[in-house]
Parts: C-alpha cells; structure tokens; sequence
C-alpha cells in the first residue's frame, strides 16, 4: 500500500432496513490532499463519512489508517485515529469562550491550564492563518467565527484527517475563501481533507481529486483538473445536465407587495428589523441576500402574518379584486387565502411545515383541512396532488402513501416546496428551496421558480449561494442586521460585491 495513503475504504456497506445507504463502496484519501465527495440526495454521502467519523457501524467491509485495519465504533475511536469531522450545524456552548469550547470534554488529571489552552489556540491559529480570539465568547462570534472555533477544537485533539460537510453553507464569498486558503495550508502541511459539498465551482477551485458516488455506489474518483461542472454532473446522475438557469425577461411587471417602514421586534426585545422598504413585482424574482440570521426568516415570516409587526405597512395589490389591502391586519390563513404563499424550509425539515409520521397525501391536505365540510375529509385532490408532485418533482419515494419520515432529505424538501408551488400563489416566498439538494434537483426548483415569473407571480426567493442568486433573480436585495444594506441588479453584479453589502451596517437605496 502507498505510504501516502491517510485512509482507505474497502467494500463498506451500511443499510437501513430494506434501504442500501452505501454498497461495496471502496474510497482512498491521501496525505497532502484535499478530496471532494459529490453525489446526489441520497447518495450515500453523509452516511459513508459517518462512518469514518464513528457514527455509523458498517454493515460489512474494511478501513485501514496508515495502512492498518481498524475498527470505528465510535466518535471516540475516531478521535484516537486522528480523525475529525467538522458537522453543518455547531455544536457549542455559547457562554464559553473558543479556548473553553476547543478543551470542553477532554479528559485530564487535575484542573486545565487555561492560560497554556490558550496559548496553544493562538499557535494553532498562527500555523494555518485563522483569524480568532481565543477568550472571544461564542455567542458573540460571527458564523465564521463559530465554523474556526469547531476547526481548531479537532486539530487541537491532534486531527489529521478532517472531515468537512458543507463548510460554506452559510459563509460569505469572503469569508469561504480565507477558509479556503486556510484548508489549502493544512492540505500543504500534509493533512488529508475530505469535503462534502454541492457547490461545483468550489469543488473545482479547491479540491485535488473529486470522488463521485450514486445511489449509495462508488462511481469513481477523478482528478480535479481533469474534471468540468457537465462532466462531473454527468458522473453523479448518469445522464447529461444542462446546467443554465433559464432566466427570462420580466414581462409585464406590477407592484404586488409594496413593504413601508417595518420594523419587528422578538420576543426577547430585540429588534431583529428595522426600516424595512420594498417593492416585490409580479413577473420577477426578487433575491434576498444576507449571512445566516440577518432577519431573512423574520421578514418572510413578517410578510406571512407569523412575526408581530411593531410598525410599518405590507401593502399588497390584489390582482383578482384590485384592492389595495394591508396584510398587518390580516391572519396568517387570511393571507395565505389571498394567495401570498410562504415555502419556508427550515434546518430541521420535519419540525416546521411538514409532519413525519404522516404519509405525503396526509401532508397535503394540512394546507387544506379547514375547508372540510364533512365528518370525513375528501382524499382525492390531495393524493392527486401528492402524487403529481412525486412525478414532477422526481420525488424517490416507493409511494404516496409513505410516511415523509421515511424519505431523505432533499426528496422531504421538494415534498415541500412543491406543495406551496401546486397552490397557484400570486406571491411565492421560498426560502431556502434547495438547501442541501444536489444539482439536479436544485435545478428542478430552479425552472419551477421560473415558470412561477412566467406565469405572473411574485417570487421573492432567499437563497445561501450566491451564483445562483445572480443568475436566477432579476433583483437582490441584500440584508444585514435586520436593516437592507443595498439593492442591486442582478445582470450587473458581482459575488463580491454582494459580499461587501452583507457585511456592511447601514441602509441601502432601493435600485429600480
């Protein structure tokens, strides 16, 4: 075997139940690299680097480190092979400081030398060029912050092999590439760095091999430099993509929302947005741009009638009456009977918007229950709708009738957002519609969107990537802080500018 070989995977399989998460999958990461795992939802991803990780047990197959077989059985065992993985979602205590959360849960003799904990954080940080204050607090950390904080806690338990999900989920163009340059100096100091990613363009600026998987099977592992967004594409769903959005001229556009001075303040008394102003058209789709809990849920939630307005107006322009209406005085059932639409999909999918134990046919009639008239509630429309949802949305699903829990998370999401599509809104608000989907459904949704502007609606779409927020949106309107930070055009933009407004802490004009 070649010494340079960090860890390699022979004929893992994992299944749960009658599901084939992984099958024979074989997989070798070198020291010195830094290794891209794609595939679609459902693909095997996350379950084989939990496996790594010790989350998992594999059904059958082999892992060597260094060239020796060993047994993973747990987090902890990863640990003592040097492995770390670096989850989406933080796991901090946010009264704690970085240096308190990097020791937290170490084990040692006597009290920790806080000072020499420190100390070691500083030099750690200087090594690899991160930007952290070890005795900074975590509650007061930036999202990037938090993501330098959970990095250096496995490379202070000695990690040379770094797992990394969707590290650039919630950064800023900035900030993903000082990460980059940070992950490109450990891969120099002789690290093996696996990335789970759906973002194309960064898999080809970083990566050195990229390693493909679908349904739950190695297709093979290529060379970065040999690979293109079509040819990788190809490799994880088996058939040739066209990967362009389709954005159209605006046709015939109208005032349809029109936001005056809103201002919303939590339960908390904390004002999460304040002096709110703009107009969303029909006939175009209005970006919202802005780093993780800038007031992107709170205005949506805002305009849908589920967030308290202190003051200000949501003036809507009804298209069947022609009636100028304020949506503050409305209820949430109210408004959505206007056809303002809310597809908000949440982190945790099954705990907002969608019940897990109930099937899919369950699932559509909760947006349609109170219009029962009878003891009985009339199931055909509903599964009607469930199922044309299924066919349109490539919905992986062995039928109508299976419990949401049962289905993965991307085939959750298009559950969805397709139902609130399948309303026919004059408004359509949907955020955060392709969150963790891979490329091929993502672009699904992203035609959908399209065809929902062609058809007249209003779309106001919150979005994490901003490629994707350039090409599909005519406008964007950026967010920070609970206050709009600017408002650009779309065809004439630029990530980094975009980046810039995110981070900026004053108003910003809207751009007509």
């Amino acid at each position: 075997m070649n010494s340079n070989v960090a860890i390699e995977l022979r004929g893992i399989t994992k299944t749960f139940g009658n599901v084939v998460a992984n099958k024979n999958v074989d997989l070798v990461v070198n020291r010195g690299e830094i290794l891209s795992i794609l595939g679609e939802n459902g693909s095997g991803k996350t379950t084989l680097m939990n496996m790594i990780s010790g989350i998992y047990y594999p059904d059958s197959g082999q892992i060597f480190i260094d060239g020796n077989e060993v047994v993973i059985r747990s987090p902890k065992d990863a640990f003592d092979y040097k492995i770390g993985m670096i989850h989406q979602h933080f796991k901090l205590v946010d009264i704690f400081s970085a240096t308190e959360n990097i020791i937290l849960g170490l084990k040692k003799d006597g009290k920790f030398d806080i000072k020499a904990a420190t100390q070691k954080v500083r030099e750690i940080s200087e090594k690899y060029g991160f930007d952290i204050d070890p005795v900074k607090k975590i509650h007061e950390m930036s999202v990037s912050e938090k993501q330098t904080v959970e990095i250096i806690k496995v490379l202070y338990r000695g990690a040379d092999i770094l797992i990394l999900d969707e590290p650039t989920a919630v950064l800023t163009p900035q900030e993903a590439e000082k990460l980059f340059a940070v992950l490109r100096r450990m891969r120099d100091d002789g690290k093996a760095i696996i990335i789970i990613t759906h973002k194309l363009h960064e898999v080809l600026s970083l990566s050195d091999k990229v390693a493909v998987l679908r349904k739950g099977e190695y297709i093979g592992t290529i060379n970065t430099a040999d690979a293109t967004e079509s040819s990788l594409t190809e490799m994880m769903v088996g058939k040739k993509i066209e990967l362009n959005i389709e954005r159209s001229e605006p046709v015939n556009t109208q005032d349809r929302l029109i936001i005056k001075d809103l201002k919303c303040v939590n339960r908390e008394g904390v004002t999460v947005l304040d002096d709110i102003n703009f107009t969303a058209r029909s006939g175009e789709i209005l970006g919202i741009a802005g780093i993780a809990g800038s007031g992107q849920r709170e205005l949506l939630e805002a305009i849908a009638g589920l967030q308290k307005i202190q003051q200000g107006e949501i003036e809507y322009h009804n298209p069947k009456t022609g009636l100028v209406e304020n949506l503050k005085d409305k209820t949430p059932i109210q408004i959505r009977e206007l056809g303002v639409r809310l597809s908000f999909v949440p982190e945790d999918r099954l705990g907002m918007g969608l019940v897990g134990n109930m099937d899919i046919v369950d699932n559509m009639m909760l947006r349609s229950y109170t219009k029962g008239k009878s003891l009985f509630l009339e199931k055909k429309g509903p599964k009607d709708l469930a199922n044309h949802i299924i066919d349109e949305l490539e919905v992986v699903t062995p039928s109508a009738n299976t419990p949401v829990r049962r289905l993965s998370g991307g085939n959750v999401q298009k559950v969805l957002v397709g139902r609130e599509i399948a309303a026919s809104p004059t408004v359509l608000m949907a955020a955060y519609p392709v969150r963790g989907l891979d490329i091929n459904s993502s672009y699904t949704i992203y035609n959908l969107l399209n065809e929902q502007k062609q058809k007249g609606v209003a779309v106001i779409f919150v979005g994490e990537d901003l490629d994707v927020l350039i090409e599909l949106c005519d406008r964007i309107l950026v967010i920070g802080s609970g206050q709009i930070t600017g408002f650009v055009d779309s065809r004439h933009t630029t990530k980094e500018e975009i980046g810039l407004l995110m981070t900026k802490s004053h108003g910003g004009e809207q751009n007509d």
